[in-house]
């Protein structure tokens, strides 16, 4: 017969059934120990994101970053502190390593109502002169509002757009600058600016086009000011997919943000730099940039782990960047 006595003589390990409970206590005791210095480091990069007091920044998953428009009591409409904070956080995502792939929503009802046009700082200058203050207004605020949309194509991480409600004026500028577009079945894209007397001048008139291919129908959109909703948008290729509600696509959306972090990091910013360079370029131009960055890309351990991991059937590690 068996004994039921534990050849360990502590107190805890009388029985065999004690010893075992010993067992995966230290296990978990270990697993745990060892997991604090990790959490540790998440957290302290996250922490790195709150000052920007107009974005809510998160880390969903490992590797995948949440960036929230987070005005909702405005509809997240874009003032002057926005669009300083959107520039410098994208900037930090761009040369963080621990960040792969960014997920962009916005809190509340509304993904963004556009310009914040309250916020008199925007469209104001106290230059007496009509060309002073032209110029006032281009160095105070077109240009470096450009510079922040654009920061989200300059990002060196694919960045998810997760589009709900309304995408009125600046939205549609910020979402045209990003990778991936996805909506709920309520959504709606409006280009407003010419209703305000204005022409659009921080990125939809440069990237819509190019986005859905159809001059004729951005045309139309620009100069009409009609709202373009989800299933029309879908058709036209503006998005990619369309959710029954915000759960649903921020759940998919943070899936796909998922499964891009898991890829090798330098294929994946590769990749995205040769697409916006190509997009601009000829097609030959873009084969011989494309080739230009490989030549030191296929030099990367990423290349030998991702060919081993297909070989013995495993998922690759990729080291950060």
């Amino acid at each position: 017969m068996t004994s039921l006595v534990c050849t360990n003589r502590s107190p805890i390990g009388r029985y065999n059934s004690s010893c075992r409970f010993q067992e995966i206590y230290s296990m978990l005791l270990r697993t745990f120990r060892s997991t604090i210095p990790a959490v540790k480091r998440m957290y302290s990069q996250i922490a790195a994101y709150d000052k920007y007091t107009t974005l809510k920044v998160t880390a969903p998953s490992e590797y995948v970053c949440h960036v929230e428009l987070n005005r909702p009591d405005s509809l997240n409409s874009m003032n002057k502190q926005f669009f300083t904070d959107l520039r410098q956080c994208f900037e930090q995502i761009s040369s963080d390593s621990s960040i792969r792939c960014v997920m962009l929503s916005g809190a509340g009802r509304f993904f963004t109502s556009g310009l914040d046009l309250k916020d008199a700082a925007l469209l104001t200058s106290d230059q007496p002169d009509v060309g002073r203050k032209g110029l006032a207004l281009l160095r105070g605020s077109i240009t470096p509002f450009q510079e922040s949309i654009s920061s989200l194509e300059k990002c060196s991480k694919p960045v998810v757009c997760a589009i709900h409600s309304g995408c009125v004026g600046g939205g549609v500028d910020l979402v045209t600058a990003g990778d991936i577009r996805l909506a709920t079945s309520d959504a709606y894209f409006q280009i407003k600016e010419i209703d305000i007397g204005l022409a659009a001048d921080i990125g939809t008139l440069q990237r819509f086009q190019k986005v859905i291919g159809n001059d004729s129908i951005f045309r139309e959109l620009a100069y009409t000011c009609r709202k373009l909703f989800a299933d029309e948008a879908f058709k036209i290729g503006l998005i990619s997919s369309i959710f029954v509600n915000k759960e649903e696509m921020m759940k998919f959306a943070l899936e796909t943000c998922t499964i891009i972090a898991s890829k090798s990091p330098i294929a994946i910013q590769t990749s995205k730099k040769s697409i916006n360079y190509s997009r601009d370029h000829s097609v030959k131009e873009g084969l011989e940039h494309v080739a230009a960055w490989n030549m030191t890309m296929l030099q990367s351990e990423d290349l030998i782990k991702a060919v081993m991991a297909a070989v013995n059937k495993e998922k690759p590690v990729f080291s950060k960047l």
